[in-house]
């Protein structure tokens, strides 16, 4: 204990004497280990940490399909009552309803559960109660409603009167029964709905049919706990046995896909599979990023114990051991890793408070559940204790072979010569990383600069939407299209406004809009199996696609003559065309079948876009008029050159003068793209970060390494100018080592960088490593990281005087 405590106190004088080294250091781990630390709580949250409900750990989400599949109401009945393997299945939809709670009505994100919802998932209200299965009596039989807590502190100020107060949705009478309790928002870790409500009374909400419809698959997520003893793998088998079963007794309405498990937060493998390569990637750049540090740090110490040679072979001499000179050596070490350690927990806490708290699609309730448990701390302690040691070790084998007598006999200069040392393979290894991080970054930016100006198949520019649900003012039936017509007049008669059009969901807004099966004409036996395709459906007005900025490749757009009484009709994409027609040029004028055998005639042909998300291929999708597919669901489209701001408050002054009850939202088209491209401009940022981070990391390694090797070669460079070299036969004896290990470690690391890129093509759209931007943006960033990091030790270097060196000597 005694020798521990000299040890410290010798440690922190020795770090006292090298202030410029210690702070270095300090703030190299302090963004390394923060950078480790926040990525870790941000997998941790998502990926490693249980879902916050009792015996998480059996819980799992039934998939149907290989995208996280949707299910049917009678699917879902069928499934709870013949499996063997689970206690319990719910299934719950995700929607917005207009709450009136008797001041001004707004939107609320709700999930309509089946009844037995909370007893699944084994939780207790916070007060008041749940609705049960028991509440249920058939259709539209149970106006209840629960309110999240975060919902119930925000609009009712923790009131608990409010068990039993009716409230109004959609125009309904429902009565609030409780509230749930602190930290539980459903079982989507991302999603915070408002409101949880008893999925039978959807009908009443919306004017939607669809509890029976066993074709229709519109319920999102289906969960349960498995059964003591039972595997996940047994499971899978005894849901897909019930499923062949359902195959084969509704032929018509069941498709081909089958039944997986997936643990429940991420909407089962669809979001669960590329969150988790993508987090995963990024935790493996951040070990690069500590890895670098470790390198950068390991140069310097071994550096700097070579500018402490002659004090080490004085002690030696003296009779201390090496041992106990290690001992010393590690304790600073690890000393500086903890302090850096310390700084950068506090700062990735801070971070993650914000992040906890930030919605980055502002019309969703999407957040990042990160806040930092004992998991993360003990990650932040034994990444800094590992760090401690990892460059603790570098100077090892020179303490080891340290020669007092011939250290003494020398000088501490020591020789700089030309053979491969440790601190010259830890720069090409730090060098490398930051090449693979600014690759990186570089291949994100560029993918994301393309998607900004890309195709979408439609032009978001100039244009506003407006999000109204006529259902919750009250509209329903034949009242719906007639509202949306008239809506559609008022607004074009806005000055300034160009075009006006309506669909029922617009492309690539979230969550992904419809989709329907259809089949070729000559096909009689409409059953899933024998479906051509399932093309994205849109129920549009005639000037969506003029307002939209879709271009008509072939044929006519639609016309208010296209209703009821006319016959069916439809414009397709290209890519539907080629797979349902055969054909893209003799498009116009064929037939298809939709589900329910109703022959349809092709009258145009627009351009392919992007529909679900922006690294799909190319996606068949078909836009049906609205008066003949009538939708409760209005976005309008609005374009115009007018300024946003002044033509929004136009738009909102109209709509309010038709109907002063409705709830609407008006936003650029632009903005309300945030969503598809949330994952793009996370990748890029999170690995601008990294880049960054890697490119000062690279910037002190170069430097450390160009200034050791000036300050050691100092009286040769005196020698050279006085025996007439030039400046640069000086430039190229001072720095001409560490431009060499600067060529070798960036050419290794682009190599590397454009190989790990090719993940990012699932994450940012058009992000390819075959870019020769991508090549000359990597090559000119590390020559100029070169240059900036060398500057200093080339003045230096340039600035010898002979005359002053060898008066010294």
């Amino acid at each position: 204990m005694t020798t521990l405590l000299q040890n410290l106190r010798f440690a922190l004088r020795q770090l006292r004497k090298s202030p410029g080294f210690t702070i270095t250091a300090v703030l190299t781990l302090t963004l390394a280990i923060g950078a480790n630390a926040v990525v870790f709580a941000v997998l941790n949250a998502l990926i490693l940490r249980p879902l916050n409900v009792p015996q998480a750990e059996s819980l799992f989400v039934i998939q149907h399909g290989s995208d996280g599949g949707s299910h049917s109401y009678p699917d879902y009945l069928d499934l709870r009552q013949r499996n063997r393997s689970f206690d319990d299945v719910a299934v719950f939809a995700i929607r917005q309803s207009g709450l009136d709670t008797g001041k001004d009505p707004s939107n609320v994100w709700q999930y309509e559960t089946t009844g037995n919802y909370f007893d699944v998932l084994r939780i207790q209200p916070y007060i008041g109660r749940f609705f049960h299965a028991s509440d249920e009596h058939g259709p539209n039989s149970a106006p209840y409603v629960v309110l999240s807590y975060a919902y119930w502190h925000s609009h009712f100020q923790d009131d608990r009167t409010v068990v039993g107060r009716v409230v109004r949705l959609n125009k309904h009478p429902f009565t609030i029964l409780g509230v749930a309790p602190p930290g539980f928002q459903g079982t989507i870790l991302f999603f915070a709905p408002d409101i949880f409500l008893p999925i039978v009374n959807h009908e009443q909400l919306t004017g939607e049919k669809l509890l029976n419809g066993r074709e229709i698959h519109w319920m999102y997520e289906m969960v349960g706990h498995l059964k003591p003893g039972v595997t996940p793998a047994q499971a899978t088998a005894d849901l897909n046995s019930v499923d062949t079963f359902l195959k084969k007794s509704y032929p018509k309405e069941e498709d081909n896909a089958t039944y997986t498990l997936a643990r429940p937060g991420l909407h089962g493998d669809y979001l669960g599979g590329p969150t988790r390569a993508f987090l995963t990637g990024l935790m493996l750049l951040s070990g690069l990023i500590l890895l670098a540090a470790c390198a950068n740090l390991g140069s310097l110490f071994a550096a700097r114990a070579a500018d402490r040679s002659r004090e080490v072979a004085l002690r030696l001499a003296l009779g201390s051991s090496r041992n106990r000179i290690l001992r010393q050596l590690f304790t600073e070490s690890v000393l500086l890793s903890l302090a850096g350690g310390v700084a950068g927990l506090m700062a990735s806490i801070l971070l993650l408070r914000w992040l906890s708290v930030w919605q980055p699609v502002p019309q969703f309730p999407l957040h990042v559940p990160v806040s930092p448990d004992a998991n993360v701390y003990l990650v932040a302690l034994v990444l800094a204790l590992v760090s401690g040691i990892l460059f603790g070790i570098v100077p090892v084998r020179q303490i080891l072979r340290a020669n007092p007598y011939e250290i003494v006999k020398a000088g501490s200069t020591g020789a700089f010569g030309r053979r491969i040392t440790a601190r010259d393979v830890l720069l090409v290894v730090q060098i490398a990383i930051c090449a693979v991080l600014v690759t990186s970054s570089v291949v994100a930016v560029r993918g994301l600069m393309r998607s900004m100006h890309s195709n979408f198949g439609f032009n978001p520019r100039n244009t506003l939407l407006v999000d109204i649900d006529l259902t919750a003012a009250g509209y329903t039936g034949e009242r719906v299209p007639a509202m949306q017509r008239r809506m559609i007049d008022a607004l074009q008669a806005i000055p300034g406004v160009d075009s006006v059009g309506s669909v029922n969901w617009p492309p690539l807004e979230l969550p992904s809009g419809w989709q329907g099966m259809v089949y070729t004409d000559t096909t009689t036996d409409l059953s899933p199996s024998n479906a051509a395709a399932d093309p994205y459906l849109y129920n549009v007005t005639p000037d969506y696609f003029r307002a939209s900025g879709t271009s008509l490749l072939a044929g006519r757009a639609f016309t208010w003559h296209d209703d009821a009484n006319a016959p069916r009709v439809a414009v397709v994409n290209p890519e539907f065309a080629s797979k349902i027609l055969g054909s893209v040029p003799d498009a116009v004028g064929r037939y298809f079948k939709m589900r329910d055998g109703t022959r349809v005639r092709v009258v145009g042909l627009v351009e392919d876009g992007k529909y679900k998300n922006l690294t799909e291929g190319q996606q068949p999708a078909m836009f049906l008029p609205l008066l003949q597919s009538p939708a409760s669901w209005t976005w309008l489209v609005v374009r115009s050159s007018r300024d946003p701001q002044q033509l929004a408050a136009a738009m909102r002054s109209v709509l309010r003068d038709i109907d002063p009850g409705m709830v609407l939202a008006i936003r650029p088209w632009s903005t309300e793209l945030g969503g598809a491209l949330f994952p793009s401009r996370m990748a890029t940022v999170s690995l601008g970060v990294l880049g960054v981070m890697g490119a000062m990391l690279s910037i002190t390694g170069i430097f450390g390494m160009a200034a050791y090797s000036v300050s050691k070669r100092f009286k040769e460079l005196g020698i050279r100018v006085a025996l007439g070299a030039r400046r640069k036969e000086v430039l190229q004896a001072a720095l001409g080592r560490a431009f060499k290990l600067l060529a070798i470690g960036s050419g290794v690391g682009l190599v590397l960088g454009l190989l790990a890129t090719k993940v990012l093509a699932f994450i940012v759209y058009q992000a390819t490593p075959r870019d020769p931007f991508v090549l000359a943006g990597v090559v000119l960033a590390m020559l100029l990281l070169g240059l900036l990091a060398t500057w200093i030790p080339a003045q230096r270097a340039l600035s010898v005087n002979p005359l002053i060196l060898l008066r010294e000597d």
